[in-house]
C-alpha cells in the first residue's frame, strides 16, 4: 500500500458499526468512523464524495440483498464492508452461508472499485465475547481468505487490545463510544496508506475498576435499555433497522460533519 494515497471517493457499506452508533451528535444523529474517515479524506481530495449505505441491524444476506449492487453501480475509489457479525451473534447462525454471502460480496464489489477494505471487527471483552469468539474468529479467517485472493486491504481492529477495553464501548456493549470510532477511522486511513496522525492501538491509562454494587447496577441498566428490548426484537422477528433507509444513499460531495 503506498503512503500519501489519495482516493476521491468513498462508499460504506454494512450495519450498525458502520452508520456510526453510538457516536451520537448534537442533533441526535451519529457520527461514526466512516463519517470521520470521509471528513479526513475529503481534506486530502477537493471534491471528495461519499455514501454511507450501512443500515442498523442488518444480516449479511440484507446487506449483500440491499447494498452490495448499490455499491458498485457507485464505482467509487474505495469500498468499506463490514458485515457478518450481527450474524454470529445469533443463538443459530449458518457459518456456511455466512461464508457464502460474504464470498457474494466481495466477488461484487472488489472490481467495482480501486481497493476494498475489509475489517477483523473489535468485540468488547466480557462473557457474550467469549461465548461467541469462536465463530468470530471463524469469520475472520474467511475475510482473511477473501481479501488474499481479492487484493483487498484488511484492518484487524480484533487484534488490538486496546479496543476490547469495555471503556471503548457505549453502555449498549455493542458499539464503540466517540474514541472507539475515532480510533477506528485512524485505523481504516493508515490502512489506505495515509500518514498516520497518532497511534490508535495505544492503551487507555489504567484506573480502578468499579466496585461490585457499580458493576451490577450497570449490568441491570443493561439488560432493561438494551437486553430486553434485543430480545424481544429477536422472538418477534424485527429488526432495529426494520423500514430505516440509509445514512448517505447517494455518493455526494462530502458535506460533514467535519472530524
Amino acid at each position: 500500500m503506498q503512503m500519501n494515497a489519495n482516493y476521491t471517493s468513498l462508499v460504506a457499506v454494512g450495519d450498525s458499526f458502520t452508520e456510526g452508533m453510538s457516536d451520537l451528535l448534537p442533533d441526535g444523529s451519529y457520527r461514526g468512523w466512516a463519517d470521520l474517515l470521509a471528513g479526513r479524506m475529503a481534506a486530502e481530495a477537493p471534491g471528495f464524495r461519499y455514501a454511507n449505505l450501512a443500515v442498523r441491524g442488518k444480516l449479511i444476506g440484507q446487506i449483500v440483498a440491499e447494498q452490495v449492487d448499490v455499491a458498485a453501480a457507485m464505482q467509487p475509489d474505495v469500498i468499506t464492508l463490514v458485515g457478518g457479525l450481527n450474524d454470529t451473534l445469533r443463538p443459530k447462525c449458518d457459518m456456511d452461508r455466512v461464508r457464502d454471502l460474504l464470498d457474494e460480496a466481495v466477488e461484487r464489489l472488489a472490481p467495482a472499485c480501486k481497493q476494498l477494505v475489509l475489517m477483523r471487527s473489535p468485540g468488547r471483552n466480557g462473557p457474550v465475547m467469549e461465548r461467541f469468539r469462536p465463530r468470530m474468529e471463524e469469520l475472520f479467517d474467511h475475510i482473511d481468505g477473501l481479501a488474499a485472493r481479492h487484493g483487498a486491504v484488511v484492518v484487524d481492529l480484533y487484534g488490538a487490545a486496546v479496543l476490547g477495553d469495555q471503556r471503548m464501548w457505549d453502555v449498549d456493549r455493542l458499539h464503540p463510544t466517540a474514541e472507539g470510532h475515532r480510533r477506528v477511522a485512524e485505523a481504516v486511513w493508515q490502512a489506505l496508506g495515509y500518514a498516520p496522525e497518532d497511534d490508535w492501538r495505544t492503551p487507555l491509562p489504567a484506573v480502578v475498576p468499579p466496585r461490585w454494587a457499580a458493576r451490577r447496577i450497570a449490568d441491570a441498566r443493561f439488560a432493561r435499555q438494551h437486553l430486553m428490548p434485543w430480545i424481544g426484537r429477536r422472538l418477534t422477528g424485527r429488526s432495529s433497522g426494520d423500514g430505516r433507509p440509509p445514512k448517505r444513499p447517494e455518493l455526494l460531495p462530502y458535506d460533514g460533519p467535519l472530524p
